[in-house]
């Protein structure tokens, strides 16, 4: 969905070269043009535009009046003004603008400002989203190994937690354990495949060992395995990769 943009400038000539440029660029769509301050301030709130590119000399409502009677939310506001005192330019910025341009300015500039405020913000938020996803499966697997018994200060501890993470976010490599989950997993680890392997196996074991059967079996709702039954470490990182994929649905 195209990015909506009001421009809000009393300047007939430099709106009409705006409205040009604008129009060729992917991404992007024009709301609105308002030739005075009372004016952008109705179609802000018709419209809710992504962008305003707003000048502060207007007719009826300047542009500080106008970022003073607007509730800006998430909008991205740059000013475009031939003023240029630093006292303007913290006023703008103090009323909400995210980024202040002096008269004339190139359109690629002002492109390049637009592209970074839209997609900055939206990467930011991406970021964030992963970040707590991130940390909720970390938080997830780790209650799992709590209950079966896995304790952290083991090597294999990490390599695992590694290995379902990524059967978690990509099930087939489960398939390939040996030819890619080892070596994606000591490539993160800067170590090598032998070794995780290795790892994940002793961290399987100590758990068996602990004797937490009853713990493991109520875990994953059914009587998967009993004292003598050692999964291998595709079968258990496939086990609590299904279970979170299944939880999550």
């Amino acid at each position: 969905m195209n990015k909506k943009i009001l421009i809000a400038d009393d300047n007939s000539e430099f709106t009409d070269e705006l409205r040009a440029e604008l129009a060729l660029c992917e991404g992007y769509e024009i709301c609105a043009v308002a030739g005075d301050g009372e004016q952008a301030e109705q179609m802000y709130k018709l419209y809710n535009p992504d962008v305003v590119l707003l000048d502060l000399v207007m007719p009826k409502k300047d542009g500080f009046g106008f970022l003073q009677s607007i509730n800006k939310n998430n909008c991205k506001i740059i000013v475009l003004s031939a003023l240029s005192k630093d006292a303007f330019v913290s006023k703008a910025v103090s009323l909400g603008a995210d980024y202040y341009m002096r008269k004339p300015c190139s359109f690629k500039e002002l492109r390049s400002r637009i592209d970074e405020l839209v997609n900055g913000e939206k990467a930011r938020a991406e970021q964030r989203r992963n970040t707590r996803d991130t940390r909720e499966m970390d938080e997830r697997i780790s209650n799992i190994f709590i209950t079966v018994g896995i304790p952290a200060h083991i090597k294999g501890y990490q390599f695992l937690r590694e290995a379902i993470k990524m059967a978690v976010e990509n099930p087939d490599i489960i398939n390939s354990i040996t030819k890619r989950l080892y070596p994606e997993v000591a490539k993160r680890f800067e170590t090598s495949p032998s070794k995780v392997e290795r790892a994940i196996r002793h961290a399987i074991e100590v758990a068996w060992n602990r004797g937490k059967i009853e713990n493991i079996n109520s875990l994953f709702g059914v009587k998967v395995y009993g004292h003598n039954e050692k999964p291998t470490n595709g079968e258990f990182i496939a086990l609590v990769a299904d279970k979170m994929i299944l939880e999550s649905v």
